[in-house]
């Protein structure tokens, strides 16, 4: 079994801080390439799982601030940008599980398409199932096709946008602050499934890097 490690990178600390201070965005993007290259590569390496695991499980024990500092500002069709969106939905599952079940729950019945099905929801699916959701299709990312496990995100993200529009529709007379909101949120989900999506795409031609 691979030794245990509590960080999504192994960098020595010189290499960390320069990583962190760098005011260079060449370098920056050089390296949040090559510690997220590296790090899907070690954690698909370890059989046994416990790698993933943790990965899966990092974001909520030690906050996204420290994920967003290696990938948050990578271009959106690229392995580090792809892997900070998943981060992000995962974050946002776990601050407001209630809000994500009842934005699936509406967009799964307003969505015209497969997409509930491929997101793997059950029906109907509470905060607990969403956020089992998202932690499964993170850890597919890291243990099984890659390219699958983005095309779930991006799946999972349409069916939240269509359910954050039609609920921001029902509070546009009466809570129009709320509604500004949603349709907001709708909007960034939106455009997270269209980056998923093309960086499947590109995983699967050998082009994301």
């Amino acid at each position: 079994m691979p030794a245990p490690f509590h960080r999504p990178v192994r960098l020595s600390p010189e290499t960390f801080d320069y990583l962190l201070g760098s005011h260079d965005p060449a370098e920056q993007t050089r390296m949040a390439h090559a510690t997220a290259s590296a790090l899907l590569t070690r954690v698909r390496a370890d059989d046994s799982g416990v790698s993933a695991e943790r990965l899966v499980a990092y974001a909520t024990e030690h906050g996204i601030d420290e994920v967003a500092e290696l990938w948050a500002k990578s271009p959106a069709v690229s392995l580090p940008g792809a892997l900070w969106r998943l981060y992000l939905l995962q974050a946002s599952i776990h601050a407001d599980a209630s809000l994500a079940a009842l934005l699936h729950e509406r967009g799964r019945i307003e969505l015209p398409s497969v997409d509930a099905l491929v997101a793997g929801a059950p029906v109907p699916a509470g905060p607990e199932e969403l956020v089992g959701l998202i932690d499964t299709i993170l850890h597919g990312a890291f243990s099984g096709d890659f390219a699958i496990a983005l095309e779930r995100a991006a799946a999972f993200c349409r069916v939240q946008a269509s359910g954050a529009t039609h609920v921001a529709d029902d509070y546009e007379h009466t809570e129009p602050a709320r509604a500004s909101e949603l349709t907001t949120r709708a909007s960034r989900l939106s455009a997270y499934a269209q980056d998923l999506t093309a960086s499947a795409g590109a995983w699967r031609d050998g082009s994301l890097n």
